[in-house]
């Protein structure tokens, strides 16, 4: 499984036909999988929510990112990306989160599993998986991320919502922006 067509992974967890993968490197063999995922995003926030080759490479491939993917009888169904603040810096919003520069937090860049595939458990699976390794792995104290409006509260564990956004970009839609203590 390593070599120039496929991308370098690690399962971290798996039940039967259903597993998790850590991505090392993630290379030209999944790219359509990531993208066809991403598709469900596209549908509810617009083309922007689109998964292209070079955001797959700048996000799921950055240094520093904690990517994951979740496979069902070896199909890629969803995936969750995290990245430091720091490596967001071109964003506006991230210079006025409290912890920038502090090197201590992720910020959920994606998350998302197949249309198909939801309400199952997978998702809860692959977010419990995402936030212990971040804990673990990236020693990082907080998780955060954009949700649409109200769906933080469904969330388990030590969150709060630092900001809400009317417009999130450009899509017409509310969302909050939470961070989630790690322990």
């Amino acid at each position: 499984m390593n070599n120039i067509s496929q991308s370098h992974s690690n399962i971290v967890a798996s039940s039967g036909v259903f597993q998790i993968e850590y991505l090392i490197d993630t290379l030209d063999h999944d790219f359509e999988g990531l993208i066809d995922v991403s598709r469900s995003l596209e549908k509810i926030y617009g083309s922007k929510a689109l998964l292209t080759e070079n955001t797959i490479m700048k996000y799921f491939n950055h240094p520093e990112s904690l990517p994951f993917i979740a496979r069902y009888r070896k199909e890629i169904i969803g995936y969750i990306i995290g990245i430091p603040l720091e490596a967001l810096a071109q964003e506006p919003w991230v210079r006025t989160e409290k912890n920038y520069g502090k090197m201590n937090t992720l910020y959920t860049y994606a998350f998302v599993i197949k249309e198909d595939y939801r309400k199952n458990g997978y998702a809860k699976m692959l977010k419990k998986v995402f936030l212990s390794k971040a804990y673990k792995i990236k020693k990082v104290e907080y998780v955060t991320g954009h949700v649409a409006k109200g769906i933080s509260s469904n969330f388990n564990g030590n969150i709060e919502i630092v900001n809400e956004i009317k417009n999130w970009q450009g899509t017409g839609m509310e969302f909050e922006y939470y961070r989630r203590i790690l322990d």
